[in-house]
């Protein structure tokens, strides 16, 4: 295993915490920090903002300037060694004379996947990864999902009450939590690639799904699952920035052209039964360059995508109140009968949020 010194995790931390600056806005690239250090003294830091600009190292390069020569440099990710929106960082490296890369993990682009590094140390430059990659793999699990497999990250956003009630029995539901875990959810909209629910929560709610905090310009992806295509067209999403995806199996060509012209985007999905496939679902999202999924829906859908392993990880808000046996449960799970049947979860973490608890999970079942 690489030795990595005291300094190291101190520099290779501080490039975390600058990566962590373009939780909001770098989608769908990777969140990225660099640290750039000359005899144990910070000579520049950079991150990367948005796509199509330049990446962490080309601005802590450009704030270095000439003091980057014989420095080493801490960066999140690996550099990346091709020619995309903007040039290879590992040219502009090579080009500014570093003589040392640390990197905290692999970039998982199969357009770079090592080689990077590899460029790096074939220029004379000496490199190490596996600092702190742990952390730096928690900063972007969409991208690097989406670059393994494919798809997105899905997180599953769920509100209950102590006895794990969502809504009445009558569909009545606002609002279980607080205003402070109201406000969390719209950060981990912000942090979305897209947000996905299911037609019958339009038809009761006709819900925004848009971020509506203070300073977030960059507003997710909106997806709606409609087997049938029956949302309609006065849907309040339609109307707002950015995007709305109506995911169907109906070849209702007039329901279609009624919703594209009210602002939606209607993509009929292939090899449809009953329903939509998720599986599908997933795969187009992913086509779409979409990394990180927030689905806020009903028990049936969730409860359908939980039983097939979509599911990375779910957000469940906990309110200190009581709803009663006739209100709705939390999933659909039919054929969970016996304790053999239970679905085990691992806590990754609680926190209080306001007056509610904050839970977020991962399950046992198996997915991509």
């Amino acid at each position: 295993m690489t030795d990595f010194s005291t300094d190291d995790y101190t520099w290779m931390a501080r490039a975390l915490r600058l990566a962590e600056r373009g939780l909001y806005t770098t989608d769908p690239n990777p969140r990225v920090g660099c640290v750039i250090v000359r005899d144990g003294n910070v000579v520049g830091t950079g991150w990367h903002a948005r796509t199509g600009e330049p990446h962490a190292e080309i601005h802590a390069l450009q704030a270095a300037g000439e003091r980057a020569r014989g420095a080493t440099v801490y960066v999140s990710l690996e550099p990346c060694c091709h020619h995309g929106k903007t040039p290879p960082c590992s040219d502009a490296l090579i080009q500014a004379g570093v003589t040392r890369v640390v990197a905290a993990m692999q970039d998982p682009n199969r357009k770079v996947a090592g080689q990077g590094l590899q460029q790096l140390q074939a220029a004379g430059i000496a490199v190490q990864s596996g600092l702190l990659e742990d952390e730096a793999r928690r900063l972007n699990p969409g991208f690097i999902k989406r670059m393994r497999t494919g798809r997105p990250y899905v997180r599953n956003k769920l509100a209950m009450s102590l006895d794990g009630r969502t809504a009445m029995a009558s569909g009545e539901s606002k609002w279980i939590t607080s205003e402070a875990a109201r406000q969390d959810v719209h950060r981990l909209r912000a942090r979305s690639s897209a947000v996905v629910t299911g037609v019958g929560t339009i038809l009761a709610d006709d819900p925004s799904l848009n971020v509506r905090l203070e300073g977030f310009e960059r507003q997710p992806m909106r997806v709606v699952v409609d087997t049938h295509l029956s949302m309609p067209d006065t849907a309040r999403m339609i109307k707002l920035p950015g995007r709305t995806l109506v995911m169907t199996c109906s070849d209702d060509a007039g329901a279609k052209e009624r919703l594209e012209q009210a602002g939606a985007e209607v993509i009929v999905m292939p090899f449809c039964g009953n329903a939509v496939d998720m599986e599908g679902v997933l795969d187009t999202l992913g086509q779409l360059e979409v990394n990180e999924v927030l689905v806020e829906t009903g028990a049936t859908l969730s409860g359908a995508m939980l039983r097939q392993g979509l599911i990375d990880e779910m957000v469940i808000y906990l309110a200190p109140i009581l709803m009663g046996d006739m209100a709705r449960s939390l999933f659909h799970l039919p054929g969970i009968e016996t304790m053999a049947d239970r679905i085990a979860l691992d806590i990754l973490d609680i926190r209080a949020v306001g007056n509610d608890w904050r839970i977020t999970a991962k399950t046992h079942l198996d997915s991509d």
